[in-house]
């Protein structure tokens, strides 16, 4: 008999922004609960304390620092997009400040993640991405400029699995309907009532995130360049 010891494989290591609160926050805590070590992107506190969490305090509405992040991350096995944050109003009284920084964080962000840490995936042959965005992104009174930041993710997500699907790297987008997030109660969506979906309820931040650990498990080496709805029936014809 053999006294070798084996030699456990290291947790697989996922990236994480938004991971202070909501959706990010539980997609974090479901990865650590999957056996993921977990690094966490965002400029709030941290709000994990496990083992397998670290934190790195990022402005992702900062182009300059979310690119010296990527760089300073050591090798990543999947990144999940979740930051993210809500600006509205009609023309005539569009928020230009707020429109830009909804580019700038959910778009410009995941860009220069992606080109930061997907390429290495792709050498390695296996990886995962997931970027959250939202139901809106089909269009939605009032809420255009953020519709626009949520239906780039898609055309992004479509065109970089495009070119990595060769290399064992998936590109996804989770999109919800009116999620139970501390964004319901902000303030810069005064006048802007969430659309209860048709199960009668919110979406909990929970169920996103188990959708999304199911996107980054090995099991799905053959979902790419999808845009998933998690809505509650809000996609049905009715």
């Amino acid at each position: 008999m053999s006294n070798d010891a084996v030699t456990p494989a290291a947790p697989r290591h996922a990236v994480v922004t938004g991971s202070s609160s909501g959706i990010g926050r539980a997609i974090a805590e479901a990865l650590l609960d999957a056996g993921w070590r977990v690094t966490g992107l965002d400029v709030a506190l941290p709000a994990i304390v496990h083992a397998d969490f670290r934190a790195m305090a990022v402005d992702l509405a900062d182009g300059g620092a979310v690119g010296s992040a990527a760089a300073a991350l050591p090798p990543v096995d999947a990144l999940v997009h979740a930051a993210g944050v809500l600006r509205v109003g009609p023309l005539g009284q569009l928020d230009h400040a707020g429109g830009e920084l909804m580019w700038r964080l959910h778009v410009d962000a995941a860009a220069r993640l992606a080109d930061g840490l997907v390429p290495a995936m792709a050498r390695r042959g296996a990886g995962r991405v997931v970027f959250v965005g939202s139901r809106v992104a089909q269009g939605m009174a009032g809420r255009g400029q953020y519709a626009a930041t949520k239906a780039a993710l898609i055309a992004l997500a479509r065109s970089w699995a495009a070119e990595v699907a060769g290399q064992g790297v998936t590109v996804n987008v989770v999109s919800p309907a009116a999620t139970a997030t501390g964004m319901l109660s902000d303030p810069a969506r005064a006048g802007s009532a969430p659309r209860l979906p048709p199960i009668g309820r919110l979406i909990d931040p929970a169920e996103i995130a188990a959708l999304v650990a199911f996107l980054l498990s090995p099991s799905v080496a053959a979902i790419t360049g999808q845009d998933i709805a998690i809505c509650g029936g809000s996609s049905l014809a009715r």
